[in-house]
């Protein structure tokens, strides 16, 4: 919840998330926790520093099933992009070239392969209909 509050900050980070369907469909902590952790991302979407888009089972696999990720990219020149990325008993930050470079173009994949962030409104609204 605390680092929610980076997004109502005056000056906020660019938040970019390609989100598995699979998130949006297994169930945790019943309905009406999926209800309310829909609503959230709903309004998150509506933030102008927020994209939101769902990757459907429909689009088939992509590029991000081998595991979640998260790509750092920061303003200042002197800090390089970063990748964060989380296993079974620990994590690791990448910050060789080639490896930012492979997961930036994994994430551009993704993001060329989801639904868009208008359709993922209505991708949002239908599961909590669903539910």
């Amino acid at each position: 919840m605390e680092r929610q509050t980076l997004l109502s900050r005056e000056d906020a980070p660019r938040l970019w998330v390609v989100m598995d369907e699979t998130a949006l469909r297994r169930p945790v902590g019943g309905p009406e926790v999926m209800r309310a952790q829909i609503d959230r991302l709903l309004e998150a979407t509506e933030m102008p520093h927020v994209t939101l888009q769902v990757a459907p089972f429909a689009a088939g696999p992509h590029p991000g099933t081998f595991g979640p990720f998260v790509l750092f990219r920061f303003a200042m020149a002197e800090l390089p992009d970063m990748v964060y990325s989380e296993y079974l008993t620990g994590a690791v930050y990448l910050d060789a070239r080639a490896e930012v470079a492979t997961h930036l173009e994994v994430m551009d994949r993704m993001a060329a392969q989801a639904a868009t962030a208008q359709r993922t409104k209505e991708i949002l609204r239908d599961v909590r209909k669903e539910l």
